[in-house]
């Protein structure tokens, strides 16, 4: 089978080093790749914003499946324009992307089939989302409504901060993706990450991790991840089993029923309350780092659950996953998730130990 993998940073990597285990593969590309994939996978310099360029080497090759790993090409659409001309492809539709491309949406979902997750309001200018603000109190918590590269959410400790971050928002700290924000009630409890893949009517319930924050002690700002471990203790059986029933299949239903079924990962950012799992967002792709640490454990072949994601036949794959731990450490350049020096040296890296063979992102 001919693959070609879309993505160039740490969970391509990892979905690289996983899919070349796969003895269904013959001929694996990425674009455009990065060194560690190159270990792996043959680099193709196409630039996947184009998505006609993209669909033009998929038919020079022939290739058979195409994984699309970051969520901005599923949300400008290329899971369609793939599926259009024919290719099978991992990866929801630009509507079903929705549930990351927009919180509001995910909300408003969530608002409709009775899904568990913070009371909210949606706001397009600053003066009365400043008013919600001043009326709730805080804890508060305000989203840019668009992708943010994981960096669009404060989670407000007081007022005066909630009202920075819609002023943040508007005044375009976070491009386009802050032209409409979300503000929501505070959850108090665990954070925790759920993965589970759908075709559209089948679900198939993946593993679970934690990933922290900037800095020691899970302290500082949110980040796309500075780390992450496999699995979460918090998630329990029981509690993976509510997670299930009470926001996975009802998600699924409900974008089947609304006219957008979903195929892909489900990547359900969860709080664990006293009340039990409540949704925090959606994202639809595998979480960067977490998608490492999956890799790691996931004893099965990758590429036939991913297959079956596309063909429609989850109901007749399982995953098999090892019982232990995994742990990924994230280097990043001082100041990250700041204003941060671009393109900076890695003076060394410590010898690869015997386990230790999933990448580091730089």
């Amino acid at each position: 089978m001919k693959v070609l993998l879309i993505g160039s940073g740490g969970r391509e990597h990892a979905l690289a080093w996983k899919l070349a285990q796969s003895p269904l593969l013959t001929e694996f590309y990425a674009a455009p790749g990065n060194p560690g994939i190159a270990e792996h996978a043959t680099l193709v310099a196409v630039n996947t914003e184009d998505q006609d360029a993209v669909v033009a080497f998929c038919r020079e090759k022939a290739i058979d499946f195409v994984v699309v790993g970051p969520e901005a090409p599923l949300v400008a659409g290329l899971s369609d324009t793939l599926r259009a001309a024919g290719f099978k492809v991992f990866g929801p539709s630009a509507a079903a992307a929705q549930l990351e491309g927009s919180k509001g949406f995910t909300k408003d979902i969530c608002a409709r089939y009775d899904i568990p997750t913070g009371a909210y309001q949606r706001f397009n200018n600053a003066p009365k989302a400043k008013a919600y603000i001043r009326e709730q109190g805080a804890p508060i918590v305000v989203k840019a409504d668009g992708l943010a590269a994981g960096k669009g959410v404060t989670v407000a400790m007081t007022v005066d901060e909630a009202l920075a971050a819609v002023d943040d928002c508007f005044e375009g700290a976070f491009g386009a993706a802050g032209a409409e924000v979300v503000v929501e009630a505070y959850l108090d409890g665990e954070e925790a990450s759920f993965f589970c893949l759908s075709d559209g009517k089948h679900a198939l319930a993946l593993a679970t991790a934690q990933d922290k924050r900037v800095g020691e002690g899970d302290t500082g700002v949110n980040t796309g991840g500075m780390g992450a471990y496999s699995p979460a203790p918090v998630m329990t059986s029981e509690m993976v089993e509510r997670t299930m029933k009470e926001i996975i299949e009802p998600t699924m239903r409900g974008m089947a029923e609304s006219g957008y079924p979903f195929q892909g990962v489900f990547f359900a950012g969860l709080m664990i309350t006293a009340k039990g799992p409540e949704l925090i967002e959606y994202n639809v792709r595998f979480g960067d780092p977490e998608c490492q640490v999956l890799m790691m454990r996931l004893k099965s072949d990758l590429l036939p659950l991913l297959l079956a994601c596309a063909d429609g036949t989850l109901d007749q794959v399982s995953a098999e996953w090892s019982d232990d731990p995994a742990l990924t450490v994230v280097m990043a350049s001082k100041g990250y998730p700041g204003a941060y020096d671009k393109n900076t040296p890695i003076g060394s890296l410590p010898a690869r130990g015997p386990r230790s063979s999933t990448p580091v992102r730089r």
